[in-house]
């Protein structure tokens, strides 16, 4: 079975990407394909450079057309403006819709089996995008979310904490961005319950940090966003679906009534393998979380409406 790993958009995302799936040795071809050929085929040079100084078989390299992501298992999508200071991820709607219809209509032509990995914001609407362009099983698109928004906020209770780094599991579901749902109740530090480590309030100073960690960061970046996170949590995921692994993470898939939710795409616990998106996992949440979900829903739909409005009436 081919392992081979295509990323459209060498930028700092799809650099980190590429980066860690050749430090690990995880595919043998990584191909970088970026409207900037040169700068692919300079960070495409210097990442098997250190492949080869840690020993590592991958080799990766520059696209020099669509052509060459052809035999992919999977396909990374990077591509995309990237989130300036003040702007939301609904401010990069319309922008990026219409490049990931590009990028689908390449994938669909040369790679139609990949499993592909969504990243480009906003997350949510981008993957139903996807999706709907491509006409795909809903398996073969995930998108990227949960795994950076639940490391961010298990980081921010070790910060909270002072102990337990390695040890914290946080679990983030919902949409990507701010109507993301964090769930403490099923986030534990060694096993044992936040709820008996923390106070509410505290906890809650938690959960809102983590709805606004990337805007924090793109504060201080001022001219771009995050990076090195969103991208070895991409590399995680398609480290799972290399290596058929079966585990479960949270990601971006397209609801078929999963969670009382029809057609619209937003984060959940998926079981990750060789398929794709091999199976939705459904968790019980209470009144509370349920109406977070909720809200959360409808914030990617109301996306999804005015994309279905402007880019996909034609689409059946």
């Amino acid at each position: 079975m081919s392992n081979k790993v295509s990323i459209i958009g060498a930028g700092n995302v799809g650099s980190i990407v590429g980066y860690s799936l050749a430090m690990q040795g995880l595919a043998h071809e990584i191909i970088l394909v970026d409207r900037d050929t040169d700068r692919a085929k300079g960070k495409a040079l210097d990442m098997s450079h250190a492949a080869s100084a840690v020993r590592s078989h991958s080799i990766v390299r520059a696209a020099e057309s669509y052509e060459d992501i052809k035999n992919s298992k999977v396909v990374v999508i990077t591509a995309g403006f990237p989130r300036k200071p003040g702007m939301t991820r609904e401010d990069l709607l319309i922008k990026n819709a219409e490049i990931m219809k590009d990028v689908i209509a390449n994938v669909k032509a040369y790679a139609p089996d990949a499993i592909i990995i969504t990243v480009s914001n906003p997350l949510d609407a981008m993957t139903y995008v996807a999706l709907k362009i491509g006409g795909f099983p809903r398996r073969q698109v995930v998108g990227m979310a949960g795994i950076l928004d639940s490391a961010r906020m298990a980081y921010f209770i070790y910060e909270k904490l002072g102990y337990g780094a390695g040890q914290i599991r946080a679990s983030v579901i919902g949409g990507h961005g701010d109507f993301m749902v964090p769930l403490p109740r099923y986030s534990t530090v060694a096993g044992v319950p936040l709820s008996d480590l923390l106070s509410q309030k505290e906890i809650e100073e938690i959960v809102e940090r983590t709805r606004h960690a990337g805007a924090e960061i793109v504060g201080y970046l001022k001219t771009g966003s995050a990076y090195f996170a969103p991208g070895k949590s991409t590399a995680i995921m398609v480290e799972a679906i290399l290596k058929d692994s079966k585990q479960i993470f949270p990601c971006a898939v397209l609801l078929e009534g999963e969670y009382g939710v029809n057609n619209v795409v937003n984060g959940v616990p998926v079981m990750l393998g060789a398929n794709g998106a091999e199976k939705v996992i459904e968790v019980t949440l209470d009144p509370c979380e349920r109406e977070q979900f909720r809200k959360s829903t409808e914030a990617v739909k109301s996306m999804i409406d005015v994309l279905e409005k402007d880019f996909l009436k034609d689409v059946k």
